[in-house]
């Protein structure tokens, strides 16, 4: 994840110390159960996608989970639903998200959502937004959900063909209201593709006019039934970039503390690290340290974030369905996850790889095994490099650098404070 507002404007945002390890964060309400402020990123505990059901009542043209509004068998009983979250609590972990098919179809969210944060747990849930009613609005604000992440893909007509159903658009924005009059925490989580990155400038003018405070822009991974959904060509993405970069900047300079985010593209940290170099700005030198302690991809799937599917199943991240590292019904996760000498251990080590970025990057091929900002970005999303090329190790068909940028020297630390 890519704080564009930490980033670009040096303003200090919540969370700054997972990702960073430095900000704020580290004395939160969550903190005495919270890994805060871990000594690396490769050290941190993870943050938890959960999917607790497939069910789902809209049908997503880029879900990764193939969701439909239908029962699944197989999903966790309340008794495993108790001793995932007590496990996970136990092992505290940064934070657990919530999420589907649609989380609130589940039946027994309200008593998932009180267990997990009576133990501590920091959750957040990631939702369509068209199940919110006030009576759950307020329910969230009254158990302590730290924040409510509503999907939008565009506005009215272009959200509803992403969504797959008529409606939608004004569903989810009916859930946000219902939201902000409780005073929840909420924001929205947007997926950038080909169908709907021509209507950015209309969505960022709909964020600000609507005073959402928080949006986090996804980089499309192909999986599920986004196999068939275009990703971004390379100047896209640049456009797309530049594009949150000049609204993020323009937010802050009038003093709106608006946070700004990309997901599953570690490079767009080097997009911003580079520009700044080119502009002369005097936030690079914090930039590139903040990069450096980050490590991107290298240190995300698999290592600071995970999944647990509706199965049981432990994966590396919630679009890696096809590596399964154990199950939840037999295994507790955090066995799993610090296993040294179980099959999933293995499978782990290959991804979390050595500690020297520099071996990793030779078990790598393509773009990302000469790029020179490979210990700062860790060979991009990993999951989508594995998709693209049948295996771990390829490069991430997603980086948008040009051939001139992967071969740019940075200048060292102490040479940028000079």
């Amino acid at each position: 994840m890519i704080n564009i507002t930490r980033l670009w404007c040096g303003a200090e945002q919540p969370a700054d110390h997972i990702r960073y390890g430095l900000g704020h964060g580290a004395h939160g309400p969550h903190a005495s159960t919270a890994a805060c402020s871990p000594t690396s990123s490769r050290t941190r505990k993870p943050i938890v996608v959960w999917n607790i059901t497939r069910t789902c009542n809209l049908r997503c043209v880029h879900c990764y989970a193939d969701s439909h509004a239908q029962q699944y068998p197989g999903e966790l009983t309340w008794e495993q639903c108790c001793a995932v979250i007590d496990d996970l609590a136990d092992y505290k972990v940064n934070a657990l998200l919530l999420s589907g098919g649609e989380p609130l179809l589940h039946p027994q969210l309200p008593q998932i959502l009180q267990r997990a944060t009576e133990r501590g747990l920091k959750v957040t849930i990631s939702t369509n937004g068209t199940r919110i009613t006030p009576e759950y609005a307020a329910m969230f604000k009254e158990l302590g959900v730290a924040y409510v992440g509503i999907s939008l893909d565009g506005i009215g007509a272009v959200h509803d063909s992403f969504r797959g159903v008529q409606g939608a658009f004004n569903g989810a924005i009916r859930g946000f209201k219902n939201c902000e009059a409780a005073g929840q925490k909420t924001g929205l989580r947007l997926t950038l593709t080909r169908n709907n990155v021509q209507s950015m400038e209309e969505i960022l003018n709909f964020i600000e006019q609507e005073g959402i405070q928080r949006v986090c822009f996804y980089h499309l991974v192909p999986t599920g039934r986004g196999v068939d959904v275009a990703s971004l060509h390379p100047e896209e993405a640049r456009a797309a970039m530049d594009m949150l970069i000049a609204r993020a900047e323009a937010w802050h300079k009038s003093g709106q503390t608006r946070e700004l985010l990309t997901v599953t593209q570690p490079a767009d940290g080097i997009y911003i690290l580079l520009r700044q170099l080119r502009e002369g700005s005097p936030l690079a030198a914090q930039t590139l340290k903040l990069l450096q302690w980050n490590g991107g991809g290298a240190n995300s799937s698999g290592r600071g974030i995970a999944n647990i599917d509706t199965q049981g199943n432990i994966h590396p991240d919630q679009f890696w369905q096809s590596v399964t590292l154990g199950n939840v019904k037999t295994q507790k996760f955090s066995e799993v996850w610090e296993a040294t000498s179980a099959p999933s251990a293995a499978e782990l080590q290959k991804l979390r790889g050595a500690e020297d970025p520099a071996e990793r990057q030779k078990l790598l091929s393509g773009r990302c095994a000469t790029c020179k900002h490979f210990a700062l970005c860790g060979g991009g999303f990993r999951t989508r490099a594995a998709f693209a090329n049948g295996h771990w190790f390829g490069s991430d068909p997603g980086c948008y650098l040009t051939d001139e940028e992967i071969s740019t020297e940075i200048p060292d630390f102490g040479s940028l404070q000079a």
